[in-house]
């Protein structure tokens, strides 16, 4: 499916948060059925933030991707079976090495059906898990593009690992 800038006519989009967003854009990337990802930040305070002021654990911002998908070809309760197996939900505003507010778990849902299907599937991972699971469900707010050399860091630069990519 051809995705034209600034058409999303039959596709959904959802948004998540599980650390550093560069191997979560990888995981989500592979999926058969996401058309568009992009990397950015959401759920904070500051207008138009940049890298280094997320960075600075200030903005309330967290790294997070925005997934466009075509629900013909998968679910959005398929992107959460990813989004759950490739990070640690239990841990609090910490994935691996990286820690703070801005590497926090979090499904920002986009209507109440993903907010529902966003809850009913933390309670069904919750019981496979020891620990309490720490991830946020919130409404989605405005998503910022990072900056380009964001964007599919891992096509542009190969190999490098970000503590997310280590649940792989």
């Amino acid at each position: 499916m051809n995705f034209t800038h600034g058409s999303s006519q039959g596709l959904e989009r959802a948004t998540i948060a599980a650390g550093c967003f560069w191997g979560v854009e990888a995981a989500f990337r592979e999926i058969e059925g996401v058309v568009r990802t992009k990397v950015g930040y959401t759920g904070g305070s500051t207008v138009d933030p940049t890298y280094e002021q997320v960075c600075s654990d200030t903005t309330g911002h967290a790294e997070a991707v925005e997934v466009w998908f075509d629900p013909a070809l998968v679910s959005y309760d398929e992107l959460l079976s990813v989004f759950w197996s490739i990070h640690d939900p239990t841990t609090v505003n910490r994935q691996g090495w990286d820690f703070g507010s801005q590497y926090r778990s979090a499904i920002f849902f986009h209507d109440a059906e993903q907010e529902q299907m966003a809850i009913a599937l933390r309670a069904d991972h919750q019981a496979g898990l020891g620990r309490p699971i720490a991830t946020e469900i919130v409404p989605a707010s405005r998503f910022y593009d990072a900056e380009d050399y964001h964007q599919r860091y891992f096509e542009k630069h190969g190999g490098a690992v970000c503590a997310t990519t280590l649940r792989q």
